[in-house]
């Protein structure tokens, strides 16, 4: 049965289940994207942006679907999102107080998860386990739940300094997964920086790795980024998806990147 929808781009929503269910938000359509998955899909971006956060028409987009005005305004687009170990509420600073009380100021996990390899990340408790199937996690566990974004960032800043915070977004799209056991790794970190986790109680904590299965019917062996920009219209099988990334026969393309770009979906 031959689909259609048209809409601005949000990043795609996802459920936690035997596999992950997604749904990318088009405007006020929520399209059930594992249904296509197998299916010829085609993907034109109409050349219309707006900004996801005021609505407004733009030429280009700053930080994932915003126009640069409030790219450099709005709270959510401050550097201390990235470095959270640089949040400035307490100096008075906050460019949305209020934001910061409600995204910052509330419980965030330090955690490991496996992508490509082990990484130490930080998320709100809110984003668990979202923020690991948005990054593409094969499983994870947490580490530490404290009181707020900062303490959470000034924790990992200290671990990544013998661990790694990124992902190769390729590898991950290979499916490249190396075998850690994570408890042995956890009661590792617990030992080597005791100092950061003397003051938290762990008890608290789900002690289960959670394990991640994406909705994939074949990987690719060569990982060809795809982009609105070179390609206003993509047209090719899905064959999966993982993280942000929708994995197509011809290649793959990061939907979280043009959250705000106005596209057409089709599928017959």
């Amino acid at each position: 049965m031959a689909i259609s929808y048209e809409g601005n781009i949000l990043k795609m929503k996802s459920k936690l289940g035997d596999v992950v269910e997604y749904s990318l938000p088009l405007s006020d359509v929520g399209v059930p994207m594992n249904e296509l998955i197998g299916k010829k899909v085609t993907l034109e971006f109409t050349g219309i942006i707006n900004c996801i956060a005021t609505g407004e028409k733009i030429k280009k987009s700053y930080g994932q679907g915003y126009s640069y005005k409030a790219f450099i305004t709005l709270a959510e687009c401050d550097s201390c999102i990235v470095r959270p170990e640089l949040c400035h509420y307490a100096e008075g600073t906050c460019r949305e107080p209020k934001w910061g009380e409600e995204h910052c100021m509330i419980d965030h996990y330090v955690y490991l998860s496996v992508t490509d390899q082990m990484k130490v990340g930080i998320t709100r408790h809110t984003q668990i386990p979202t923020r690991w199937i948005d990054q593409g996690a094969s499983y994870a566990i947490p580490l530490v739940k404290v009181k707020d974004r900062k303490t959470s960032g000034l924790i990992e800043s200290e671990i990544k300094k013998t661990m790694s915070d990124k992902t190769n977004w390729r590898k991950m799209l290979e499916n490249v997964v190396p075998e850690i056991d994570l408890y042995e790794e956890r009661e590792r970190i617990y030992e080597e920086f005791g100092d950061l986790f003397d003051e938290y109680d762990a008890t608290d904590l789900d002690d289960d790795i959670t394990e991640i299965k994406y909705p994939v019917l074949e990987y690719p062996t060569k990982v060809k980024s795809l982009s609105f920009e070179k390609t206003p219209k993509i047209e090719g099988t899905l064959m999966g998806i993982k993280g942000q990334y929708l994995i197509f026969d011809i290649g793959v393309i990061n939907m979280r990147k043009y959250q705000g770009h106005y596209i057409k979906l089709s599928s017959s």
